[in-house]
């Protein structure tokens, strides 16, 4: 049907819904590119599409569970990937080189004191992941984007007095005797240079701190050297020292290997402990044969025991059972002998006092006989004297002589 065949009202509502799907149209295509570029810019914040991107290079014994694009991590964050990884040739020292990009701003993470690959395992499949590990004490970063110059001590001195402050040594100096006079970093002074200039040094490499390239590194610190080496565009790359663990599949294969070596041992240890357990049966079995055979013992002191119990039952037990007869009669004799003691002790002593009394009553109806006393007493004391001064037993009746000191003469 042709356009012109229909009416006026029907040509209004087509035009009308043309319109809707037009704008229908225009609005899914605007939300389809909106975002098809949040997703390309999404992407590029993700992969670090508008940063700073160092690269680097390190060196391992096997590239197992490491592929390009794997991420490389920094104290748990993605910070990084691997860009390549390839063999060394036949005569190189190491086995594999790989190299990867560090996303700025975490390349200035990176120092000579401290910073270093780390290969970690990641998983049980033979994966590993890098991870780099931040400064910990003062040093030189490792790579820089400020651009170093090598120029000679004249246009040094020139610079210097041009634009004073701004210019700093990209190298340690060293003196004749290998000593550091001056270390990188350090502000180039007129002295400075005089000192530099002293020593037979030519050139140096400088750069001046408030010229940046924000788009790219431009050196890296060579440690064989200690200068900043200046970066060829899209060839050099600064290296970082590797330590490697070895991969799960070798650390399993040295378990298995030492699991192998001690299985004899284990297999000699578990034939000890079946003849120690063996041993152990025959030791039960002859204990319970020693229990039976004691258990009559046992039964004799538990009969034993409850006599002991019983009262009187250890003095029963150790005399019989006329001992207790026995004793209570020996009881019964010695009570007697013990009264019939007490009586004839009592007659003793009314004894003793009726002799006491006639001698004392003899004494005072003789009168003389104190004064008699008294006087043999005092003849028998002049009779020792008298043998005293007598000159043959004199020396009988000397004194030993004593430390006493002599009596003095009045």
């Amino acid at each position: 049907m042709a356009l012109q065949d229909l009416t006026p009202q029907l040509r209004t509502r087509l035009s009308r819904m043309e319109r809707a799907v037009g704008w229908f149209v225009f609005l899914a295509t605007a939300l389809l590119l909106f975002g098809f570029g949040y997703y390309i810019y999404h992407t590029a914040e993700r992969k670090g599409w508008f940063v700073i991107k160092a690269p680097f290079h390190t060196y391992v014994q096997s590239s197992a569970g490491l592929n390009v694009g794997d991420l490389v991590y920094m104290m748990g964050f993605p910070v990084g990937e691997i860009t390549r990884v390839f063999p060394m040739k036949p005569y190189e020292p190491h086995n594999v080189e790989v190299d990867f990009e560090i996303r700025e701003p975490f390349f200035r993470y990176l120092w000579t004191s401290g910073s270093y690959v780390k290969i970690n395992a990641a998983g049980f499949l033979n994966q590993r992941q890098l991870e780099v590990t931040r400064a910990t004490t003062n040093g030189y970063a490792v790579v820089v984007t400020q651009p170093v110059f090598v120029k000679t001590i004249d246009e040094l001195k020139q610079l210097v007095t041009d634009e004073p402050d701004q210019w700093q040594l990209s190298q340690d100096v060293f003196d004749a005797s290998s000593n550091i006079v001056f270390h990188a970093y350090d502000t180039l002074t007129e002295s400075n240079l005089q000192v530099i200039a002293a020593m037979k040094v030519d050139s140096l490499y400088a750069y001046n701190n408030l010229e940046k390239d924000k788009h790219s590194i431009v050196a890296s610190w060579d440690g064989r050297f200690h200068h900043y080496k200046i970066f060829k565009p899209g060839d050099d790359t600064a290296w970082l020292r590797a330590v490697e663990t070895p991969p799960i599949s070798d650390q399993l294969q040295a378990m298995v290997t030492q699991v192998q070596t001690a299985l004899p041992n284990i297999l000699a240890l578990t034939n000890k402990l079946a003849v120690i357990l063996d041993n152990s049966a025959n030791a039960t079995s002859n204990l319970n044969s020693t229990l039976v055979e004691a258990r009559p013992m046992i039964t004799n002191f538990a009969l034993v025991s409850a006599q002991l119990r019983e009262p009187g039952g250890p003095l029963v037990w150790a005399l019989g059972t006329n001992g207790n007869q026995q004793l209570q009669g020996a009881l019964t004799n010695a009570n007697a002998l013990l009264a019939s003691t007490d009586t004839n002790l009592t007659t003793i002593l009314l004894q003793l006092a009726d002799i006491t009394s006639n001698l004392n009553a003899q004494v005072q109806a003789s009168t003389n006989m104190l004064s008699t006393i008294s006087k043999t007493v005092s003849d028998a004391d002049d009779f020792v004297q008298g043998l005293k001064h007598h000159w043959l037993l004199r020396s009988a009746f000397k004194t030993k002589a004593t430390n006493a000191p002599p009596a003095k003469k009045k």
